[in-house]
């Protein structure tokens, strides 16, 4: 029986190609989520260790499931100085100690400027995590290590000189000026005063202990501590000490450990290398790579069920074409048993095969990956096997081929050899589909009732009444996805009721174009079982995508407005340096409609109820350029010498201000210089979160002296629907006119907007592109569906070809009805999807603001397209193998 069961499958390998290529899709997807899981677990265990350098050990606090609060605070606030690091270095066995502290630096060179991490020198430079490329760490002070990609950036080299300074040291000075301004003793500002060092060396990151910063500089401890914040190296916090022991035996290692952590502060542990990369597997297992490959199989194991419908089909098919052989062997004495076991051997031998060949696949496209470096920085640079890589996908692919081919294995033992002999079309039986129906009518009501349940809940705790979704609001959630997903099922369940019935609608349209749109729509219908498969497969992959970008669309819309109301100012710059030529480039940008440069200053003024505030004060020339600028209706306010102009509502709490009008406001700056002036109040919001309040007022306070200038602002309008230009173009291009001044941040409700919708674009085309692959499995049916609709009707198109249909003809009637497939399941996936999309964005975005509903007409469209492209590509084979055939030919073999 196996014999004859391979001979089957020689004479039928055509039939059985598009079903293997549906499972060589789907399991060499499998074998690339673990490829890449193993990468990235390889990778960040690499980096964790890389900390080390050639140290042994490490310091480091306890677990936090051993610490208390007072314990965990403790441990976390303790200085260099807590660690006795010359003690350290004196004990017996130690070879090297390395203190584990760092800061961001900026270091410039004339107008160029670069932000790097730096680390403190180590005695011996190889206990460094990073590596010496060229030169030598600081030796003494006034001296750096740069990484080689800053130097470049930078133009500097070996002996040259930069200038280093750090936001922290910026804070510290500023704070010893508040302090010397009001009179009381402070550290002196020129301790953390920018500083001039000289290049020594090149640096290296090849193990990613500093993935994000590109690598890390070295600094002497005592250079390093005020860019820290600290007025010495002792002072610092740290959480890491790292050791290198003389005697690297069991023995003398174990006794240098125990004379060190005599020297501890509590809650302080020494661990060794193994033991911190083997702890580092862990939490990554349970906290980030277990997470990345259960999403990444997800898409996988979806894919394998799309492949399922296609496997089904094919097998459909071949236990169709195959009744007479079957009887035959009926007839000679087969049993029903060997029947089905040789449909289930056919499967398991093709799923083994396609699996095995996509598992290949899989690690082919992962080394491939690797040495195009396009995904170095998430750690995939190379192949780590595993048994899960081989294991997992072939079991999975032969199972799911199996599964799929059940059906068809029990079709081919229902008749009798005499039935067997005569022409059956492959029907299902009365009792499955009164079964299927039932069930999916029960799925249907069910789905529905949970969504409009989900809807109601939201919908009561926006009108402010009593709702479940006030304390429970996960459960809730939950209900509409769950909803969602078996009203998804219902119809996926019963595509074989409806789909048939809405292509024949369609296509009763379609076939008044011509004799071949009429013979299309005349073939769809004759197996509307396989064209019910065909076009649930396509119908998943649809939903999906649509369900992703319409989701998509309403968020960033729903969002952009939400963050719009938050802020009456599109766009901020506020720095101490911001010069006149960038304002001139700001100017400049295209979608920048306006700008005002403004000087700030630190301020404190005190409401009617006597309640201090923090406030910037912001000098314009006047109300009218004011408004250029701003989205709020300032009413009849103006700015006049003994005017101030104040917010109805605090930015940080958002509660009510109140000012005595009559008595005055006043403001207090960080001089003490005080000026009393007459408030007036507008509803603006949010026009710096770093305070309670934005005041303005006129700028010739600035111009006599009566404020000092401590910094400037530029209040920024922009068009968002600027042709030629996008928000992230004008938010970056913004950004860019302050490359040489990295003491100007950006922000404001289009920065705010862009970050947004970066975020929510970049799990878009993941999603999207993961989608893809179930998509790409489901036009693969559609090709296997024309194929073997071919196969089947090799009579009837000889015989359409005798009586005068021309091969054109017979080519357009396969392109219509592999169109007809594709479109009228993917336009029912994108309005399923789109509605999906709209109850998870009104679940979700409502508690922000009022939600958007918006049709993504691009994505979807796009969907469309490719699924039509692909249909008719899909058509071109099996329009070959129909018009190859000569006629006498054909109806001799029928």
């Amino acid at each position: 029986m196996l014999s004859m069961t391979f001979n089957l499958m020689r004479k039928s390998a055509r039939m059985l190609i598009p079903a293997g290529i549906a499972i060589l899709i789907g399991t060499a997807f499998i074998a690339s989520t673990f490829l890449f899981s193993n990468a990235m677990s390889a990778s960040l265990t690499r980096q964790t260790t890389a900390q080390f350098g050639d140290a042994d050990y490490m310091i480091t606090p306890q677990s936090l499931d051993k610490l208390d609060d007072k314990a965990l605070e403790y441990a976390y606030t303790r200085t260099v100085d807590d660690f006795h690091i010359d003690r350290m270095r004196a004990t017996e066995g130690v070879d090297d100690v390395r203190v584990g502290v760092s800061a961001m630096v900026t270091v410039t060179n004339g107008d160029r400027n670069v932000n790097v991490q730096a680390i403190a020198a180590a005695d011996k430079r190889g206990t460094l995590p990073i590596e010496i490329t060229s030169g030598d760490q600081p030796i003494d002070n006034g001296e750096i290590a740069l990484p080689k990609s800053a130097a470049k950036q930078l133009g500097v080299k070996i002996g040259d000189t930069v200038t280093i300074d750090s936001q922290a040291a910026q804070s510290m000075r500023q704070a010893a000026s508040l302090e010397t301004a009001s009179g009381t003793a402070g550290a002196a500002d020129s301790a953390f005063d920018a500083m001039t060092v000289r290049v020594v060396g090149l640096t290296a990151d090849p193990d990613g202990a500093y993935p994000y910063t590109g690598g890390a500089a070295v600094l002497s401890g005592h250079d390093l501590a005020p860019m820290a914040g600290s007025t010495d190296l002792g002072s610092m916090n740290v959480l890491n000490i790292y050791l290198a022991v003389a005697d690297k035996s069991d023995a003398a290692a174990k006794a240098t450990i125990e004379r060190v952590g005599k020297l501890l502060p509590r809650h302080y542990v020494i661990q060794s290398r193994a033991d911190a990369a083997n702890e580092s597997v862990k939490s990554l297992s349970s906290g980030g790579t277990d997470i990345t490959t259960t999403f990444l199989l997800s898409f996988g194991v979806l894919a394998m069920l799309v492949a399922a419908l296609v496997i089904a089909n094919t097998f459909q098919v071949l236990v169709a074409q195959r009744r007479r052989t079957l009887a035959l062997l009926r007839t000679i004495g087969a049993r029903k048993g060997q029947l089905y076991v040789s449909v289930l051997v056919e499967a398991g031998v093709l799923g083994l095969v396609a699996s095995a060949l996509g598992v290949l696949l899989g690690i082919g496209l992962m080394a491939g990956l690797g040495a195009s470096g396009l995904m170095r920085n998430a750690g995939v640079d190379r192949v780590i096997l595993s048994w899960q890589v081989f294991v997992v996908p072939i079991l999975f692919g032969i199972a799911m081929t199996v599964i799929a081919s059940l059906g068809s294995a029990r079709s081919a033992t229902a008749v009798t050899p005499l039935e067997a002999l005569r022409p059956i079309e492959l029907i299902d039986t009365r009792r499955a589909g009164i079964v299927r129906a039932v069930l999916s009518a029960l799925m249907l009501t069910l789905g529905l009732g949970l969504c409009g349940f989900g809807a109601w809940q939201i919908h009561e705790l926006n009108a402010g009444r009593d709702s479940l979704a006030n304390d429970h609001y996960g459960p809730v959630l939950l209900s509409a996805i769950g909803g969602c997903a078996f009203v998804f099922l219902a119809l996926i369940l019963s595509a074989a009721f409806w789909l048939p019935v809405l292509m024949r609608g369609v296509g009763a349209l379609v076939s008044l174009a011509g004799p071949s749109a009429k013979v299309a729509h005349a073939n769809i219908q004759k197996n509307p079982r396989r064209v019910a498969a065909t076009g649930a497969a396509l119908l998943i992959g649809v939903t999906l995508v649509s369900t992703i970008a319409t989701g998509a669309a309403s968020a960033k819309q729903t969002m952009a407005e939400a963050i719009a109301t938050r802020y009456s100012v599109d766009m901020i710059a506020t720095g101490a340096d911001v010069t006149d030529a960038q304002v001139r480039k700001v100017e400049g940008v295209r979608g920048v409609t306006a700008v005002v440069s403004a000087p700030t200053a630190v301020a404190s003024v005190k409401t009617s109820g006597g309640k201090e505030l923090s406030v910037l004060v912001v000098g314009v020339k006047d109300v009218t350029t004011l408004r250029k600028v701003m989205h709020a209706d300032l009413g009849n306010a103006s700015l006049g010498d003994g005017d101030v102009l104040l917010p109805k509502r605090s930015a940080s709490s958002g509660k009510e201000l109140r000012f005595d009008k009559a008595k005055g406001v006043t403001l207090t700056d960080t001089e003490s210089t005080r000026l009393t002036l007459t408030p007036s109040q507008a509803d603006y919001r949010r026009v710096s979160a770093d305070y309670d309040a934005v005041a303005f007022v006129s700028s010739r306070h600035f111009e006599n002296g009566g404020i000092r200038t401590g910094g400037r602002m530029l209040l920024m309008a922009v068009d968002p629907d600027k042709p030629g230009t996008s928000l992230n173009d004008t938010f970056t291009s913004v950004q860019s006119a302050f490359s040489d001044n990295a003491g100007v941040t950006v922000s404001g409700p289009i920065a705010e907007r862009v970050q947004w919708e970066t975020i929510i674009d970049v799990m878009m085309s993941m999603l999207v592109g993961l989608i893809a692959v179930a998509v790409l499995i489901a036009l693969v049916g559609v090709a296997n569906t024309l194929s073997l609709s071919v196969i089947e009707r090799t009579h009837e198109s000889a015989t359409l070809r005798a009586i005068g249909m021309t091969r054109g003809q017979l080519r357009r009637s396969l392109a219509v009805e592999a169109l007809l497939l594709s479109l009228v399941s993917g336009v029912v996936g994108v309005l399923l999807g789109a509605g999906f999309g709209w109850l998870g964005s009104y679940m979700v975005f409502s508690l922000y603001g009022t939600v958007a509903f918006p049709f993504e007409w691009s994505v979807n469209g796009a969907v469309l397209a490719v699924a039509a492209a692909a249909a008719l590509l899909a058509s071109i084979a099996p329009a070959r193998r129909a018009v190859r055939t000569p006629p006498v030919e054909a109806l001799a073999e029928a």
